[in-house]
């Protein structure tokens, strides 16, 4: 174990909004509104009171999510990529996601299983 390991097990991510955003006038089939949006911190999806959101929308775009939480090289595509189509192939909605803090965790705080843990003890 390194020596910056044994004083420092932070880890940063994003804390994330997800929108619904659609053309000015759109019919909309999945059920959102415009401007429906849950927040996702750390590993915690918060919805506003009394809002939903369509399984189907969040199934195209969950698995998305994690690794839009991590930093990431200016020139990525997940940096610069922020709008998901919905599922539904008639609907013009789409699914914004936009990066709205950066938030610190510890290791220790989010896995039982220690730094440095060798593969072989998992």
């Amino acid at each position: 174990m390194s020596g910056a390991r044994d004083h420092d097990e932070g880890f940063e991510l994003w804390d994330l909004k997800v929108e619904v955003v659609a053309p000015e006038g759109a019919k909309i089939w999945c059920g959102a509104n415009v401007g429906d949006y849950f927040e996702l911190k750390g590993e915690m999806l918060y919805l506003p009171p009394e809002q939903g959101i369509s399984i189907y929308s969040l199934a195209s775009v969950l698995p998305l999510l994690a690794a839009k939480q991590r930093p990431t090289h200016d020139n990525d595509w997940m940096t610069t990529d922020a709008e998901i189509a919905c599922p539904d192939p008639n609907c013009p909605s789409r699914l914004k996601i936009t990066r709205t803090a950066l938030r610190r965790f510890n290791h220790s705080d989010t896995t039982a299983v220690p730094l440095g843990a060798d593969d072989e003890e998992l």
